[in-house]
């Protein structure tokens, strides 16, 4: 009988391939255990904004749109203590379309934007495993200016390993830039 024997190329490519899955396996572990186990993130997590719009293409989510409440918010405060609302020096309208423009150019596909209400509804699909996350924006006027809040949530899985938390802080940044 012949052996047959695997040339040391296809070898070193088994083992970087190897290699490579243990190292993402290893990375997306190490992210699980520093970010909180939640899945909704808001900059308001007195009042989050809600979802009206968006709200039927939900219907199949395992997660639901209602907010967790203090419990969640505990926790995103000790996750995220740098997450909060951006202050606009301009009036609520300008701001609006200011977000507007910041959602578009973040990719987000658009569900609703009612200026007169302040709300932008929104879904953001992660770039990798094409997750379909939802985003809704409220601007609301204040004695200086605007405030804009921003609230993030997966609609399925029990952890979003900061996806939510690195979705609104790249909005706000774009926001304000």
């Amino acid at each position: 009988m012949m052996s047959r024997r695997l040339s040391p190329i296809v070898l070193a490519v088994a083992f970087v391939m190897a290699a490579g899955t243990a190292y993402w396996l290893w990375r997306w572990q190490k992210v699980a255990r520093s970010v909180p186990s939640i899945h909704d993130i808001t900059t308001d997590t007195q009042d989050p904004p809600p979802f009206v719009a968006i709200l039927p293409l939900r219907a199949s989510a395992s997660n639901s749109a209602e907010y967790g409440g203090e419990s969640i918010a505990v926790l995103q405060r000790a996750g995220y203590p740098d997450l909060g609302p951006a202050t606009l020096a301009e009036p609520a309208g300008a701001a609006f379309n200011r977000a507007l423009t910041a959602a578009r150019e973040m990719g987000w596909e658009i569900v609703a934007a009612d200026s007169g209400d302040g709300r932008i509804e929104a879904i953001a699909t992660t770039r990798w495993l094409r997750f379909k996350d939802d985003v809704v924006v409220r601007v609301r006027d204040t004695e200086h200016g605007s405030r804009v809040d921003v609230r993030s949530v997966s609609r399925i899985g029990r952890s979003d390993l900061g996806t939510n938390a690195a979705r609104i802080r790249a909005f706000l940044a774009r926001l304000q830039s």
